[in-house]
């Protein structure tokens, strides 16, 4: 009766061999495609580097009137304006300016990246049920694998740096992009496709002036899941060696400095709520603006 209080399970030694061949075996792909693939992401680190050293080296009152300058054009709010300047003003006071720049860059270029890869597998999808069928799965597995778990891999091909850091951050902060700018799509009326047939609107023109207009509100808050995501997910990159606001944290932790640990993590948060405030108001914005032109 052994079977009824013991699980059935596989036995030590054909476990213990199974786990040995999946990591000798990605340790040999690691050998003989890692060089091929850290040559590839080559552009994308000086890339990285570049928006770093741009965001940490320009002198902070021209930082601070470009992004000022940003949120004004992508809210036309004055308290949404002030509320973000004196956050930024406020963590640069407690000494945290430089790092703050680091993560900002970052998300930015995270973001970038998620948007650029992110929108056209969700038009893919939205395109095709069968697409959506393959692709759903690979979405779900993303969004509930531990975001520790994605280093692993990382770390195996590309060692430590901002490169598998960002690589990681794009993995884990991507699929709220697929997934919303496949739904903004599939919930576009399909009388108003019909009309854009009617009218004889080729596939592009249909997608470019008629579905992606309508589903903007959709893909805006797929962006803004996006960022929130990666703002989470690069604390725990700082483990790699992603520079940022991250790296304190982390270094809190391990030395119980209680201090340093929530300033910077007060800082992480008010890095969201600009991100969050300025990304739903540009959205808002420009969704009023199509009802207005459109009537």
């Amino acid at each position: 009766m052994d079977w009824l209080s013991k699980f059935p399970q596989m036995d030590e030694t054909s476990l213990r061999d199974l786990k040995k061949a999946i990591d000798e075996g990605f340790r040999a792909f690691t050998r003989a495609y890692g060089g091929g693939i850290e040559a590839f992401f080559a552009p994308l680190q000086q890339f990285l580097i570049w928006a770093e050293r741009l965001m940490t080296q320009t002198p902070w009152p021209i930082v601070m009137i470009v992004i000022g300058a940003i949120i004004w054009f992508a809210s036309r709010s004055i308290p949404i304006l002030v509320g973000c300047l004196v956050t930024l003003l406020l963590i640069g006071y407690f000494g945290m300016w430089e790092d703050m720049m680091k993560t900002v860059s970052m998300i930015l270029v995270c973001t970038a990246l998620s948007i650029v890869v992110g929108i056209p597998i969700g038009i893919l999808m939205a395109r095709s049920n069968r697409v959506q069928s393959i692709i759903n799965p690979v979405l779900d597995v993303m969004q509930t694998m531990p975001s520790f778990v994605y280093l692993i891999p990382v770390v195996m091909l590309l060692g430590i740096g901002k490169v598998p850091g960002l690589i990681a951050v794009v993995i884990y902060a991507i699929p709220p992009m697929i997934r919303l700018t496949n739904l903004g799509i599939r919930l576009v009326d399909r009388d108003i496709l019909e009309a854009a047939d009617a009218f004889g609107s080729s596939g592009w023109q249909k997608l470019k002036n008629v579905q992606l207009p309508l589903a903007l509100p959709t893909i805006m808050a797929g962006i803004n899941q996006t960022i929130m995501m990666a703002l989470a997910m690069v604390v725990i990159a700082s483990m790699i060696g992603v520079q940022g606001l991250g790296q304190p944290v982390l270094k809190a932790i391990s030395n119980q400095y209680f201090t340093l640990g929530i300033f910077n993590g007060l800082a992480i948060v008010g890095i969201a709520i600009i991100f969050d405030r300025v990304s739903q108001a540009f959205g808002a914005r420009l969704q009023k603006h199509r009802e207005i032109a459109h009537g």
